[in-house]
């Protein structure tokens, strides 16, 4: 029995250190993998704006291009810049010593990265730079503190000239009908091209991308857990149904 204790406890440390590492408020998310418009949109997100430091060494163009259901020859044509073939691995062109340099380490690859922080934590610190000249690079992140790292989407969400409502839900004043923490950032020190319903719309495309590439056979997967369970269900009443028959004359 302690055996048996022990083994539940050992099990369940991976979930409490997830729960644990979750020390800041965000804001969640559903991703979807059968949304290939979604998929195909962050592909292109992910490709333009992360794969010029980080990369996705774990997974193959390829793989991406057929899941995605976009043409290899679409693929190689507009989402590889690198010079390298469909058929192999997504690294990007950036030696580890050069980016070591710039940004005092290495940018991580990014292929586990949401089934390292969960999906919500990639979706809201997307969207949770703001300024701060106090910092080498001018930004910082209300969900990692003191990040290395630009804010590259600047063009497209704009800089918050304050902490972002990152995990604060609207509320609506009673007395006046204002409604506070309405948009993520409420005041900016640049404009971006996108507002921000369509940034948060974005942000979510690429989260959504790099959930899929973290497990890219989830779907297939989820499917054939349906036909497994109906087989265990199907399985349990014959198995019921013998043991009786082994057990009848026994008294």
């Amino acid at each position: 029995m302690r055996k048996l204790i022990f083994g539940l406890f050992i099990a369940a440390l991976p979930a409490l250190g997830l729960a644990a590492g979750a020390s800041v408020p965000l804001d969640h998310i559903e991703t979807d993998h059968t949304n290939k418009e979604s998929l195909q949109r962050g592909a292109a997100l992910f490709t333009n704006y992360c794969m010029a430091c980080h990369s996705m060494e774990y997974a193959r163009y390829k793989r991406v291009s057929d899941d995605l259901e976009i043409p290899a020859e679409l693929y190689e044509e507009n989402l590889i810049f690198t010079g390298a073939k469909i058929g192999e691995l997504m690294k990007n062109s950036m030696s580890k010593d050069m980016a070591a340099d710039w940004f005092g380490a290495p940018p991580p690859d990014l292929t586990l990265e949401t089934r390292l922080r969960g999906e919500s934590w990639v979706y809201s610190y997307l969207r949770g730079f703001y300024k701060d000249e106090s910092r080498p690079l001018g930004v910082n992140n209300v969900v990692f503190a003191n990040v290395g790292m630009p804010h590259v989407l600047v063009d497209m969400q704009g800089l918050c000239a304050v902490e972002p409502n990152i995990g604060v839900d609207a509320n609506v004043e009673p007395l006046s009908g204002n409604i506070n923490n309405g948009d993520v950032c409420p005041e900016y020190a640049i404009e971006g091209s996108m507002s921000a319903a369509e940034f948060d719309q974005a942000m979510y495309d690429l989260t959504n991308f790099m959930s899929y590439m973290a497990d890219p056979i989830r779907v297939e997967r989820e499917r054939l857990g349906v036909f497994v369970l109906i087989f265990v269900a199907i399985f349990f009443i014959f198995a019921y149904l013998l043991n009786r028959e082994y057990w009848k004359d026994v008294h």
